[in-house]
């Protein structure tokens, strides 16, 4: 990675998402990666969208307040069944649960980003939206895809960009990146907004 020359702020990414820094390392951006210390825990009732743009935004205003001078990246996905939030399993036996919620289901990933600079004051925020249709898994398929792949820290536990893709029949969204953790046609749109010049 190089170092843009018109680039005027460090870009820091409040997330420890692996997902999240090698869909930003496309940009050719250096940055530099902050753990936001947000409680994600779901307000009572919140609707999937409004806790992923919530948290997006949480985690980004989190993060600006140790580095103001940044420009501070914050995202969060909320898979949404049915206006119903699933979040990341952890372990395999909710894994499971999850995916046979989901199969033969439409299921909304509701994928958030904010983008946000301290010393500016600069904030905008986004959410892309992916309509995904599960197929109508077997019992057998959901058990070899979770030993095979073990998508554990994703949420909804299906990776697209990997073997879950063999669990899918459709994939809707105008933003292709959205589905794997971080949607790049916002985040860049909000950069330049915020004053960076990319590519």
């Amino acid at each position: 990675m190089h170092r843009s020359p018109a680039l005027q702020r460090p870009v820091v990414l409040g997330s420890t998402s692996r997902y999240r820094r090698e869909l930003l390392q496309r940009l050719n951006l250096r940055f530099q990666v902050a753990a936001p210390a947000v409680d994600e825990t779901p307000q009572p009732g919140e609707a999937p969208r409004a806790l992923a743009l919530r948290l997006a935004l949480a985690k980004a205003r989190a993060v600006a307040q140790q580095h103001p001078e940044a420009l501070v990246i914050g995202a969060d996905q909320v898979a949404d069944l049915a206006g119903a939030p699933l979040g990341k399993p952890g372990q395999h036996q909710r894994a499971v649960q999850q995916l046979r919620q989901m199969r033969g289901q439409a299921v909304a990933f509701q994928t958030a980003v904010a983008v946000v600079c301290a010393a500016t004051g600069f904030e905008q925020w986004d959410l892309a939206c992916v309509q995904v249709q599960f197929r109508a898994l077997s019992d057998a398929e959901i058990e070899r895809y979770l030993r095979a792949e073990q998508p554990y820290d994703c949420a909804g536990s299906a990776k697209s960009e990997g073997l879950g893709i063999a669990l899918l029949d459709a994939i809707h969204s105008d933003d292709p990146t959205a589905l794997m953790g971080l949607p790049l046609i916002r985040t860049c749109r909000m950069l330049r907004a915020a004053g960076l010049t990319l590519p």
